[in-house]
């Protein structure tokens, strides 16, 4: 079976390479039993074991049913006994399956002719020598050589391989479609845990798109390859890939492992896994927050528009909360800040303001803080609560704290900070510990290090000093910050398991 191109053929042609094929297998492997697959999902062959099993085949069974199709149209092809109990040769005085159903039941799936690492497991190592090794394989170290056949139109479950793939067609026809291993998330791999965890769990052809949202996007990732008699194809190691078989369609297909695999020891798995979950993790959060245009900010007419949101009066609400008890013991110069504050950072101050008062109520003479929720949890300035005043968020689009501070500039959103210490500390404070979700959190520290590549060190000294300084005890606040951040890498880690993993934590701590 020579691996390389052979050019087209006429269907006589075709006929006579496949008839050939046949009776050369008869020849040399005839003897052979076989592991088939056997299909309870026929004429599509998932890689869960819970919808096929492999049963023992002579090999001569199932050429004797390719040639009963190629010699009849109506061919009752692969028989089973009476009882039930097995495979067997067609006979007169044996059961047959309908001519419909039967063909399409069985399929010689990843039949190994060379199986370095299980030499045992190479049921047709008989048909080695009738392999051609394509030269672009001379130098590799192959771990197998399979056997792919069957005698009816059959589909293949979408999956990916951990090793290097080259197809190589014999006879017939196969049509494949690929996705790159950043398609994963669309393909909704089953668990990592499962027992077919390279399969994807979504019916391609009649997807649920309420139960698979991202599966809309698997078209756009997906290309179409065509191989007959003679092509090959080479599938690099995490291509997902699903291959329909014509009637009749033999292929040979050889395995190597990618050096990046063959180089990692094993006792570097654990170390590797970690780098490469953290790197994931960190594209998920940048992606949940849209990060691409987070950093170059938005100013002028367009982030006025969208911090002013309709409200015409910032400057002067900002006036006259600047005679409420927050303010008491400041000095003159501060209540110029406020005025000298440039239009976009100020309507930024009195939202996050008027966001913080909408929560938190300033009572008694200690001006002990209480944040009310919808649903009437109160809050006091130590954090005990029965349920969280703080929004759980982890959509910037749902956040409308975490929304200001997204818009603004680094520095801006520096000179608001400051403006808070100056003149409403209290508000800060209740801001930092109360009513901070876990993006808002997230927003913020990007913020922060944005802050620190843009100034001096001891302009970035005194910045944080000022600001902690607000707070009582500033490890609270500290950790209220970092406590958030935490949430939502902890969000982007359970999207992470169910994309890449097929692991859905919902509901579950981690």
């Amino acid at each position: 079976m020579d691996a390389s191109r052979t050019g087209k053929l006429s269907p006589s042609g075709i006929l006579l390479m496949v008839v050939s094929t046949i009776y050369r297998f008869q020849e040399r492997a005839g003897s052979c039993v076989v592991e088939a697959m056997l299909s309870r999902s026929a004429p599509v062959f998932y890689g869960d074991l819970r919808s096929h099993e492999r049963v023992p085949l002579p090999f001569s069974t199932f050429i004797t049913s390719c040639k009963r199709l190629q010699n009849s149209d109506d061919g009752c092809g692969v028989c089973v006994g009476p009882e039930g109990g097995g495979l067997t040769e067609p006979s007169l005085d044996e059961a047959c399956l309908p001519s419909v159903d039967s063909p399409h039941q069985v399929y010689l799936a990843q039949v190994p002719i060379l199986n370095i690492e299980n030499r045992e497991r190479s049921q047709l190592e008989t048909l080695r020598e009738d392999i051609q090794m394509p030269k672009i394989l001379k130098t590799k170290a192959l771990t197998s050589i399979n056997l792919w056949m069957n005698n009816a139109k059959s589909r293949s479950s979408t999956h990916y391989d951990p090793d290097h793939n080259l197809l190589c067609v014999v006879a017939g026809c196969k049509r494949v479609v690929l996705w790159p291993p950043s398609a994963i998330p669309s393909l909704y791999p089953m668990p990592i845990y499962s027992e077919a965890s390279n399969h994807s769990s979504v019916d391609l052809e009649n997807p649920d798109f309420s139960t698979h949202p991202r599966a809309k996007n698997s078209i756009v990732y997906s290309q179409k390859v065509i191989l007959h008699a003679g092509d090959a194809l080479f599938i690099p190691e995490g291509w997902s890939h699903q291959v329909d078989s014509d009637d009749l369609t033999i292929a040979v297909n050889f395995w190597w492992r990618s050096s990046i695999m063959s180089c990692i020891p094993e006792h570097t798995d654990a170390y590797y896994l970690r780098i490469i979950l953290r790197r994931l993790v960190n594209t998920e959060m940048d992606q949940m927050l849209h990060w691409t245009s987070i950093g170059s900010g938005k100013s002028g007419e367009d982030a006025s528009s969208q911090l002013a949101d309709g409200q015409g009066h910032h400057e002067r609400d900002l006036e006259e909360q600047s005679g409420n008890k927050e303010l008491q013991g400041t000095d003159h110069k501060h209540e110029i800040m406020l005025h000298q504050m440039d239009p976009v950072p100020l309507q930024a101050l009195h939202q996050l303001v008027s966001l913080v008062h909408d929560g938190v109520s300033i009572a008694g003479q200690n001006e002990q803080l209480q944040s009310t929720s919808t649903d009437g949890t109160v809050l006091n300035v130590k954090g005990e609560c029965n349920k969280n005043v703080a929004s759980n968020s982890f959509c910037l689009e749902d956040d409308q704290i975490a929304k200001v501070i997204w818009t603004l500039e680094p520095l801006q959103l520096q000179n608001v900070l400051l403006a808070m210490v100056h003149n409403f500390p209290r508000t800060l404070e209740a801001l930092i510990l109360h009513m901070l979700s876990p993006v808002a959190a997230e927003v913020l520290t990007r913020k922060f290090d944005e802050i620190d590549q843009q100034t001096r060190k001891e302009d970035r000294d005194e910045f944080y000093l000022a600001v902690y300084g607000v707070f009582d005890d500033q490890f609270a606040a500290m950790n209220s910050v970092l406590n958030g951040k935490e949430s939502f890498a902890r969000q982007a880690f359970k999207n992470v398991l169910d994309k890449y993993m097929g692991v859905n934590f919902e509901g579950q701590k981690l």
